[in-house]
């Protein structure tokens, strides 16, 4: 096996796979969902820098494990800036809450929201398409477990930071 790294050039959760341009301009390298999942992750959002192992196939490389996902470094302001056209003031919000796991109730990648639930809790908490890009994730499934950092927003607790479910445990 060879080592190979680049950039995410787009991934569907739906499809099951996506590709990641390679840095030494060679074909793109097929990223497939189990290999992503492995390594944690439901979905990756597009320029994810990437590092993974990658065999010949008949079709052309494809990716058999990551060795490293740098998410880009977050920025709040960025990480929330779709938000203020609901009425929420970000800067009013207190953003430095603990991770908590919680589970993907439901997310509409169209509609570019959804809610979760943090375990032993049954309220919902609202996630907003942007926060997930933010922090690297393209979209979530139902039933997905996840870590997150609420806020209070002007309807309810709302995700103002979204991790995949090793997250937490890694960087604890």
């Amino acid at each position: 096996m060879t080592t190979k790294s680049g950039s995410v050039k787009w991934f569907d959760s739906n499809k099951g796979f996506g590709f990641i341009a390679d840095d030494e301009g060679g074909n793109d390298i097929l990223l497939h969902a189990n290999v992503l999942r492995n390594f944690g992750h439901s979905s990756v959002v597009e320029g994810t820098r990437i590092e993974v192992e990658v065999t010949q196939s008949q079709r052309g490389l494809q990716a058999v494990e990551i060795t490293t996902l740098n998410i880009p470094e977050v920025d709040i302001n960025t990480a929330l800036r779709g938000i203020a056209e609901l009425g929420i003031d970000f800067a009013a919000l207190d953003t430095s809450g603990p991770l908590t796991p919680a589970r993907v109730k439901w997310f509409d990648k169209v509609k570019g929201f959804g809610f979760v639930n943090v375990f032993e809790s049954s309220e919902d908490v609202f996630v907003h398409m942007e926060v997930l890009r933010a922090y690297g994730m393209s979209e979530l499934v139902q039933g997905e477990a996840i870590c997150v950092r609420t806020a209070a927003g002007p309807r309810g607790k709302m995700a103002v930071e979204v991790r995949a479910w090793d997250f937490a445990g890694a960087n604890a």
